[in-house]
């Protein structure tokens, strides 16, 4: 791949797409910016329909080869392939903090042991899929996990990595091909990505990269005829286009949607444990759909639960997501700024009051102050849309019953936290509708438990086997005990 690259903070990128196995340019580019202070990062090759036509016949033309291979052929590709993410440990770290804002102190402790984990983790998991035995009085049925084609995956800009290979690690050890269609606010470790592949050995055509913006790029893969499955991760809006394209050609759809979860202190809670947890929905600048954005707070309790709150987010620094003390860094994009302030100011002329925050952030032009909202009513616009910026509620409820409904009373059903004695908090999760909760606790994942939201939040769950049974195609293969007479007559 000797095609023209660019250098952004020591680290040496290509603008170009990754189209079977070589780098492939494009007439018409985009910019990159850093969120941290605007300087122009790159121009970005932005794909058009011929470039999406290349990669999918491209995946197409690898499927057969690649599906043939079986599992344990190939998990050597699949660990090279995290080798060489690992061992690009440093730049990824870099370029993410440098493309998307994001704390480089996680990305180098969390993200990028995980996105190596998420390759190796469902590559070998991959091996125990195979022929897995049913016995009924009548036959033995040998059901398998055979793999589905080419899998369109399509991720946000505010994990990259991590989403990106959350996807491609469990489609390509199912046997499918992969395009991947890179965040066109946060590229770069897409690009780097392709790297990593190509000099893992992964054969031409297994994964392509495409950038471009999705009302183009996107829109031209997920209306391609020839995918078998399409992996989603964004908003709901993006979602329901997505999902209208792909139900023309009948193409199932995994969608990883937004969060409106509910934060619940209840009574007997822990408050220092609580509020020290509810501080860390502010991380990433609170652009995490997991977070735990609506706090719900008993009554007894919301007084002191707020002093100790507040003590810990006036310590909170916000500043270059590059320097390792800094907590919170920047918002994507101005767009996206003008969007979280956007909620706070008609939230505030509904009523609403600022406890602290509610302005932009003195850091820099793309910085938003932590900050927190109450004097809220269930209905209002706030407590039922996602903001995606540093911005939490908070209301106050009497009972388990009442904050049940509070937690419910949202389109989204994707997580959720709880504090308070453990059985009381296990009692009142067991009836939040939602696809995860966690109790006295925040963050705690494993590739082994399912992943995904009710409602508006998704459909299907990744992870585990759930990640197979969508990347592949199930099938039962039926071997009778007895010598099959066949007969038209019924039973």
């Amino acid at each position: 791949m000797s095609a023209p690259r660019f250098d952004v903070a020591g680290v040496s990128v290509s603008p170009d797409h990754y189209i079977d196995g070589r780098r492939v340019a494009s007439g018409d580019t985009f910019a990159c910016v850093s969120p941290i202070d605007q300087t122009h990062l790159a121009e970005i090759a932005s794909g058009n329909a011929a470039h999406v036509d290349a990669a999918v016949s491209s995946a197409a033309q690898a499927f057969a080869a690649w599906a043939a291979l079986g599992a344990s052929a190939r998990l050597p590709y699949l660990q090279r392939f995290a080798d060489e993410v690992g061992r690009r440990a440093e730049a990824f770290a870099t370029l993410e903090s440098v493309d998307a804002g994001v704390l480089r102190s996680r990305m180098a402790h969390g993200v990028v042991p995980r996105a190596m984990q998420n390759i190796t983790w469902f590559a070998e998991h991959a091996m125990t899929l195979q022929d897995r035995v049913i016995e009924t009085p009548q036959a033995r049925h040998l059901v398998r996990h055979d793999p589905a084609g080419v899998v369109a995956v399509i991720t946000p800009w505010n994990s990259p990595l991590m989403l990106a290979t959350w996807k491609i690690g469990p489609a390509l050890a199912c046997g499918n091909t992969v395009v991947l269609k890179a965040p066109e606010w946060a590229p770069l470790t897409s690009s780097l990505l392709a790297d990593c592949a190509h000099e893992a050995g992964l054969p031409p055509g297994v994964l392509q990269v495409l950038q471009g913006p999705g009302a183009v790029t996107g829109a031209a893969l997920v209306s391609d005829t020839r995918l078998a499955r399409i992996s989603f991760t964004g908003s709901v809006a993006t979602a329901r286009w997505i999902a209208t394209a792909a139900a023309a050609n009948l193409v199932p759809c995994s969608l990883e949607l937004g969060g409106k979860s509910a934060f619940i202190v209840l009574a007997d809670a822990d408050l220092d444990a609580a509020a020290a947890t509810a501080a860390l929905m502010y991380r990433n600048a609170g652009q995490v759909c997991l977070a735990g954005t609506r706090l719900l707070v008993h009554a007894d309790v919301a007084p002191a639960f707020t002093d100790k709150l507040r003590v810990l987010v006036e310590r909170l620094v916000v500043g270059d997501p590059r320097d390792g003390q800094t907590e919170v860094g920047p918002i994507i994009h101005p767009r996206q700024l003008e969007r979280v302030q956007g909620f706070v100011d008609r939230a505030v002329t509904a009523g609403a009051r600022v406890l602290w925050g509610g302005t932009r952030h003195t850091f820099g032009a793309q910085y938003f102050a932590p900050t927190l909202l109450t004097d809220l009513r269930q209905h209002d616009e706030i407590v039922q849309q996602e903001v995606f910026g540093p911005v939490l509620t908070l209301q106050t409820f009497a009972s388990d019953d009442e904050v049940v409904d509070m937690a419910n009373g949202t389109d989204y059903g994707l997580g959720g936290v709880c504090y308070g004695d453990e059985a009381h908090a296990i009692a009142v999760a067991q009836r939040v509708r939602t696809g995860f909760l966690w109790i006295n606790s925040f963050g705690i994942r494993d590739l082994a438990a399912p992943f995904g939201g009710t409602k508006r939040s998704g459909i299907g769950r990744e992870g585990g086997d759930w990640s197979f049974d969508f990347f592949c195609d199930v099938k039962d293969v039926v071997v009778p005990k007895q010598p099959f007479k066949a007969s038209f007559s019924h039973r």
